[in-house]
């Protein structure tokens, strides 16, 4: 036997009347069963039971088929089901505008004014179809609620992201039953797409490959896995054309199949706004139907605010009717959103948190973005308030947006975005620095660094891993800035040993020319010494030359030696001829007889000393043109060579007592000496040169001897 009906709760509401009256017309129909009753209304037994059960209203299209299937009237049973529906709450669920938010596969039924594009895509040949339009025309809306919930057979459909190998295989798990880690890893081979699924691919907000997607190798990914597959749509915002432009394989493919989505016309403008109220038995008012189309019509990014502002003026309903008055008191289609919006912030104590959670729902693009909802650490109240409000749309784990009109029809929301624009940018970089962090469980390469941390703006409201993530970065940046002091200090202690090394070095080196010109010192006072000690012994034969000798030592260095030697009281001084310049040279013949001197002024002059201490007569020799720097006389006593200044040479022929001048040699010369007959000079580059034939008045220079000669 059939399940007895439940009884009616008590009370006289125009529902349970409605409700009783339905039972009592099955009733005279003669009491067939609801299963019975469904076949003949074709609606299912649960649907027909809940209509006479008394809870709620059933719709307008389920009383008419349960009164045709009673054999009733069903316009009778129409004008009875408006009379109760007048006095009935109105309860904003039952909504048949889906607001802000884009439509579902599931919202199909009352999606309209799309018809012919939807034919168009669910008829195409094209294996890639891209789908373009301005944001707000309802290509998101046209690819759900038209082309997949027409289309038959299983259809995978996603949003890029940030990563878009993990969102595919997220969807395609929940197509499959598959685990997403796996799909994913097997997806890495973007040919691996077409064979996991060879059905329709709709990817959706494409544009997220440019502005959430930073990884260009993912954007290849994607882009490859799609061209692989069998049938792909792909739906992008208008101004996001020329970023698809860049791929050549996109371009290809997109080369003969493009549907550009545009403004509604009149009529599917109208189908839009009626359609969804006929539906649930509801209408729109003439007055509010000539006033939605006077302000949307030819406007391309008008259907949120459209559907937003239908969605409102369903809570201010007369009855089941849409009217004008209800349109104007939400605010109309410019500031019904707005209203919506500031309605939610009056209602809440959190402003500051709303404000925070939105930010991060928005790109510095203007569009919008998907948030775990981990990162946003919001209060539960203030998520389910902004989705009660339609602003954001709530999934098992994510949130978003209801949609990117938000941003540009709620004046607090476009101030914000505005004022934080580039707050926004490092928000995103920050964000994805530290999801990447985890991801290779926080590699300090990962870290921000040097300007790219100091740059991290101090206002950003952060999350617990994000502060985390930067507390590590600074720690490390830390331990960096410590590493290069403590290798600064060192560098700094090896550059004083090196310059104390170098003062060691540099003090040896003046110790040892010091020492140089010690050992110089000493022997020239060796040499002055073996002088005086030679002008001692000289003094009983000859004093006049012991007293030239110890005067040339005391010259050369003025030691107390030689100074004693010019006053020993025994050595008889004599003054030989009075010079009229300075002595610049001397020497003396191998009989100790003569003595040449050379002055200053180039003058050379050969004095005997024969019979000292009688004065004797003095002769010029000869004369330079400079000062004369040195002399020599040969073994034999016969000729006197001099030097000047300038490098010349000249002899002299001191044989006979007096001189007679042979000339200049061809040569210049710093120094000369005498080697038996041949006289030696040296130039200023050390070279040595032999003159011979210098008594027969023909010299001439030839090569010095070889060492065999020589001895």
């Amino acid at each position: 036997m059939p399940r007895r009906e439940r009884p009616l709760d008590e009370g006289e509401s125009g529902l349970l009347q409605f409700a009783a009256d339905l039972r009592r017309l099955r009733e005279r129909a003669g009491g067939p069963t609801y299963r019975e009753l469904s076949r003949r209304a074709h609606y299912s037994a649960a649907a027909l039971s809940e209509a006479a059960g008394g809870r709620k209203l059933p719709s307008l299209a389920v009383t008419r088929a349960y009164a045709k299937a009673c054999a009733a009237d069903p316009d009778e049973w129409e004008l009875r089901w408006r009379a109760v529906a007048e006095t009935q709450p109105q309860a904003s669920g039952d909504s048949p505008y889906v607001g802000l938010k884009a439509f579902e596969p599931g919202d199909a039924p009352k999606f309209f004014g799309r018809e012919r594009l939807t034919v168009e895509l669910l008829t195409t040949k094209n294996r890639f179809t891209g789908v373009f339009g301005p944001s707000g025309v309802g290509k998101s809306s046209l690819l759900k609620a038209g082309l997949v919930a027409r289309t038959d057979g299983p259809v995978l459909l996603f949003t890029p992201g940030a990563h878009p190998r993990e969102e595919c295989a997220i969807a395609l798990a929940r197509l499959t039953g598959e685990d997403a880690v796996e799909l994913a890893g097997e997806l890495e081979d973007p040919g691996r797409l077409a064979e996991k699924h060879g059905g329709l691919v709709v990817v959706d907000q494409f544009e997220e490959l440019f502005t959430l997607c930073r990884d260009e190798a993912h954007r290849a990914w994607l882009i490859s896995a799609l061209i692989g597959c069998g049938k792909v749509v792909i739906g992008t915002r208008a101004d996001y054309y020329g970023h698809c432009a860049q791929y050549p394989e996109l371009v290809e493919a997109l080369r003969s199949s493009q549907v550009m989505v545009g403004a509604m016309t009149p009529d599917e403008l109208r189908l839009a706004i009626t359609e969804p109220a006929a539906h649930v038995g509801a209408k729109v008012e003439t007055a509010l139907l000539a006033r939605l189309m006077a302000d949307a019509v030819g406007q391309a990014a008008v259907l949120p605010l459209l559907s937003h502002a239908l969605a409102e003026t369903w809570q201010h309903r007369r009855g089941m009717t849409l009217t004008l008055a209800g349109y104007e008191e939400v605010g109309g289609l410019e500031h019904a959103v707005a209203r919506t919006a500031q309605d939610l912030l009056a209602g809440l104590a959190t402003e500051e948190q709303v404000k925070r959670v939105l930010l991060r729902l928005v790109t510095a693009e203007n569009t919008k973005r998907r948030a775990h909802r981990d990162e946003l650490e919001a209060d539960e109240h203030v998520l389910a308030a902004l989705a009660a409000a339609r602003l954001v749309v709530l999934d098992r784990d994510g949130v978003e947006l209801a949609h990117e009109a938000l941003i540009r029809s709620w004046p607090a929301l476009h101030g914000w975005v505005e004022e934080n624009r580039e707050n926004i940018k490092a928000q995103r970089e920050i964000t994805d620095a530290t999801a990447t962090w985890e991801a290779l469980d926080r590699d300090a390469g990962v870290l921000f660094r040097g300007r790219r941390l100091a740059n991290v703006p101090a206002e950003l409201a952060l999350n617990s891993r994000e502060r985390a993530f930067l507390a590590a970065s600074r720690a490390a940046e830390d331990e960096v800035t410590t590493s290069a002091r403590r290798r600064n200090r060192r560098q700094r202690q090896l550059l004083a040993v090196l310059v104390a090394l170098l003062v060691v070095a540099a003090s040896s080196t003046v110790f040892a020319l010091q020492a140089t010109r010690n050992a110089e010192e000493q022997r020239t006072t060796t040499a002055v010494l073996k002088a005086v000690t030679e002008a001692a012994a000289l003094r009983q034969d000859n004093p006049a030359l012991a007293q030239q000798l110890a005067l040339a030592a005391y010259q050369l260095v003025p030691l107390p030696q030689a100074r004693n030697a010019l006053r020993q009281e025994d050595v008889p001084a004599q003054t030989l001829r009075a010079a009229d310049a300075e002595v610049t040279a001397l020497v003396v013949g191998p009989t100790q007889q003569q003595v040449a001197t050379g002055h200053r002024d180039g003058e050379v002059v050969l004095t005997t000393l024969d019979d000292l201490p009688a004065p004797r007569t003095s002769y010029e020799a000869t004369r330079h043109d400079g000062p004369v720097t040195a002399m020599a006389v040969d073994p034999a006593g016969g000729l006197l060579a001099s030097v000047g200044e300038d490098g010349s040479v000249h002899l002299v022929d001191i044989s006979l007592g007096k001189p007679r001048d042979l000339g200049p040699l061809p040569a210049r010369a710093t120094a000369v000496a005498w080697r038996s007959s041949t006289l030696v000079t040296t130039d200023l580059d050390g070279a040595l040169s032999f003159w011979t034939g210098l008594r027969d008045g023909r010299p001439a220079c030839s090569p010095p001897p070889s060492p065999a000669s020589a001895r």
